[in-house]
């Protein structure tokens, strides 16, 4: 009976295994929450206090300095009482912890350890944030959600284009007229110049004029002529398109005044003139200048008409995207002004300290040392912000270079007319042509 019984137990061990690896493979969530979870969460008990104290997170209720007569002795603590921590509790992608910090102390510490929880809790990564001062969430992922981001919904709303996904398993939503203006920075091959094209497609079909500047001569955005208003490939032809859609402003806050609105989303849809959103690629060839009087007037007037622009445009439909591998104060007091104004924040990998301090500095300390974390690896990985003033780890959906060509052609047909460039350079059938007016003057 007993050889009978060891090969009915094993035989259902290796039943156990077998369907355990097939939920584990095609219903990885169903193994998480089975299997994975409990697994974790005991981990995480058993090993919170001794990682707490292994990683300075632990104090001594008694000094650890002491008086014996005279002298001044130390010596190590005695009973390291470790923090209150919540039970964990399951969330898709992994558990979340809730730990209420020690007088004393900050976030930081808990973010030097990130690593060590990991390894103890055998999880993919730990992420660490502070929803209110004396407390700190642990977010354990259980593992890459970024390693095969899964496509949400399209969103359908005007101005609103699906990027990629979060980390948190949600989608990835640039949404324009939440957050009108955007900085974006990269090093090459980090993912830049890939989003910057599943944006253009993500509104190629929507009733939005783009309007790009490429002072790298038109090698990224000129592969995408065909649904663009206009494109400026150097930067004089950038202050002729950018003076042209300051006029435009100007027009649109005259309809405004008649009106009697305070934007142009409060028009009658007769009146209301179409959104435009004014794509950037490489910033610091607008603010960079060789030393000649030329060259420097250029690039202030770039830096003036932006900051305009990027002052004025939220409330009249006139919306910027700016992007660059470095961006810092070296390059003028107009790129910290402009800065300022562009509230949406995407860090990919870069490739110096001061562009990440200069994307995410002024937002949040913590999102910047997670972008400088970021690996040559994870292409397409960036760290975002999003409306409500929070940061999250996230990663664009890869779009072909010949797949965003060809959506581009498809809605070539629907690209708006702006009256407002007539006579700055107008993208015709994937080439840049001036008006005789402006080829005049640029003759002369």
């Amino acid at each position: 009976m007993g050889p009978i019984l060891l090969a009915f137990a094993l035989a259902v061990l290796a039943w156990m295994l077998v369907v355990g690896d097939l939920v584990r493979r095609y219903r990885p969530l169903w193994h998480w929450y089975l299997i994975g979870y409990p697994l974790t969460a005991c981990r995480v008990v058993s090993t919170w206090r001794k990682v707490a104290v292994l990683n300075d997170l632990a104090v001594s209720r008694r000094p650890s300095r002491g008086l014996l007569g005279d002298l001044v002795v130390k010596g190590d603590p005695l009973r390291p009482v470790a923090p209150r921590f919540s039970f964990p509790r399951a969330v898709r992608s992994g558990l979340t912890v809730t730990v209420r910090l020690h007088a004393g102390q900050t976030p930081a510490t808990y973010m030097k350890a990130a690593d060590a929880f990991a390894h103890a809790w055998r999880v993919h990564a730990v992420r660490v944030t502070s929803p209110e001062r004396g407390l700190v969430l642990l977010t354990a992922m259980a593992t890459d959600p970024l390693a095969r981001p899964g496509l949400a919904t399209a969103p359908t709303e005007l101005l609103s284009a699906l990027i990629g996904a979060l980390e948190s398993g949600g989608a990835w939503v640039m949404n324009l007229r939440l957050v009108p203006h955007w900085l974006i920075t990269g090093a090459t091959r980090s993912g830049k110049s890939t989003l910057l094209a599943r944006l253009i497609t993500q509104l190629a079909s929507q009733p939005v004029a783009l309007v790009g500047i490429d002072c790298k001569g038109g090698m990224e955005l000129g592969l995408f002529a065909g649904r663009l208003s206009a494109l400026a490939t150097c930067r004089r032809e950038a202050v002729t398109v950018l003076s042209a859609l300051v006029v435009d402003m100007q027009d649109r806050m005259q309809t405004c005044r008649t009106v009697g609105v305070r934007s142009v989303w409060e028009l009658p849809d007769k009146l209301r003139p179409i959104p435009v959103v004014v794509i950037v690629d490489e910033i610091a060839e607008l603010y960079l200048s060789d030393g000649t009087r030329e060259s420097r007037a250029e690039a202030e007037q770039c830096s003036t008409l932006l900051l305009r622009l990027a002052q004025l445009g939220a409330a009249l439909g006139l919306h910027l995207v700016v992007s660059g591998q470095r961006v810092g104060s070296d390059l003028g007091p107009g790129v910290t002004a402009l800065r300022a104004q562009l509230g949406g924040r995407i860090c990919h990998r870069v490739n110096d300290p001061g562009t990440a301090e200069m994307t995410l500095g002024d937002l949040n300390k913590d999102a910047v040392a997670v972008a400088q974390s970021i690996t040559a690896e994870e292409r397409g990985v960036a760290v975002c912000t999003s409306p409500d003033g929070g940061w999250s780890r996230a990663r664009s959906h890869l779009t072909p270079t010949g797949e965003a060509v060809a959506i581009t052609k498809k809605y070539a047909a629907v690209t708006p007319v702006l009256p407002a460039l007539h006579g700055a350079c107008v993208v015709v059938e994937g080439e840049s042509k001036w008006s005789t007016k402006e080829r005049h003057s640029r003759s002369r």
